[in-house]
């Protein structure tokens, strides 16, 4: 059983790094509160504000993104000038971190008013409002993730994430350059860095510093991309298999069934683990390019190792 790795949680994201990192994918820009830029986004959703609008603060997801569609500002033109300026403040009030503006309606003077005098950032976007939340959604989920690294060289091979991991100098990384040659693609060398989204899925990517790069022992560092074309290199793949290359001793024991379905833990998530054990002559690569193919088998529903067994109980019951 490995040890458990280290994971890191955050609290919290300010405005602003929030809006630098998804700029553009969200579409956003910032039309007033400049100075609130620094407040803190506390929890990891999104909130349409339509009740706290009426007055109703209880069960208020204050800590969250305050999304604004087409519905609440509708509804906020409807009040009075005094009525909409109560209303606003008493959110402000609450603790929010920012306001964000769907279809990119221009914010009523009145919270240009209170967001200049209050620091409350007031953000625009011109997708439509559950566009806007679905997105946004999954951008504050990620940046909200537990997080942890795993020493290992994470591959795509034919759409299975396959973590490839080890002891120091197992052949790691020159199993996944020999990967690599056969049309695969590398997320990350020696360190991977994994998230839990939704806490159901396990993605990995690589460190910014050494993304698309990987180290060759007697070589050195070698820029993947540029040696084998952008197809080789992914930003990001959900781990479906991990894959422990093992240096073999004179009395390894090695599964030749494959019945028994093991699991490798990480962050609370048990990924398909398979051990390969490493000899002179064998060709590492192939046995970790087929084991990612039995996995998709596997994930389709058809495990060779079940339905060959099922097959030899048939034959020896009829012969019996």
């Amino acid at each position: 059983m490995p040890l458990p790795k280290p994971v890191k949680r955050i609290d919290g994201i300010s405005v602003r790094d929030f809006v630098d990192k998804h700029r553009e994918l969200l579409k956003l820009e910032v039309v007033a509160g400049q100075r609130g830029l620094r407040r803190i986004i506390k929890e990891g959703s999104v909130n349409r504000p339509s009740l706290a609008l009426t007055g109703f603060y209880k069960y208020f997801a204050n800590k969250r993104l305050q999304v604004l569609g087409a519905a609440e500002m509708t509804y906020l033109r409807s009040l009075s000038q005094e009525v909409q300026k109560e209303r606003i403040n008493a959110m402000v009030s609450k603790g929010i971190p920012c306001l964000i503006i769907s279809r990119n309606y221009n914010p009523l003077p009145i919270m240009v008013e209170i967001a200049e005098k209050r620091s409350l950032p007031i953000l625009r976007t011109s997708m439509i409002t559950m566009n806007f939340i679905n997105s946004a959604t999954l951008a504050i989920d990620g940046e909200f993730a537990p997080t942890t690294t795993e020493h290992g060289t994470m591959m795509d091979i034919k759409g299975i994430g396959t973590l490839i991991r080890g002891s120091s100098g197992v052949g790691k990384s020159e199993c996944a350059l020999a990967l690599i040659e056969r049309g695969h693609s590398i997320v990350a060398d020696d360190m991977t860095r994994i998230k839990l989204i939704d806490e159901r899925e396990l993605t990995a990517s690589a460190m910014e510093l050494n993304r698309g790069h990987m180290e060759c022992r007697g070589i050195g560092i070698i820029n993947v991309g540029e040696m084998f074309g952008v197809r080789s290199v992914r930003l990001e793949k959900r781990i479906d298999l991990v894959v422990t290359l093992i240096e073999a001793g004179v009395s390894t024991e090695e599964d030749r069934t494959g019945l028994e379905q093991h699991f490798f833990p990480i962050l609370g998530m048990e990924v398909p683990h398979i051990e390969l054990y490493v000899r002179p002559g064998r060709d590492m690569a192939r046995l970790v390019e087929v084991s990612a193919m039995v996995q998709a088998l596997k994930m389709l529903g058809h495990d060779p190792a079940k339905e060959f067994n099922d097959r030899l109980i048939e034959f020896m019951s009829k012969n019996a």
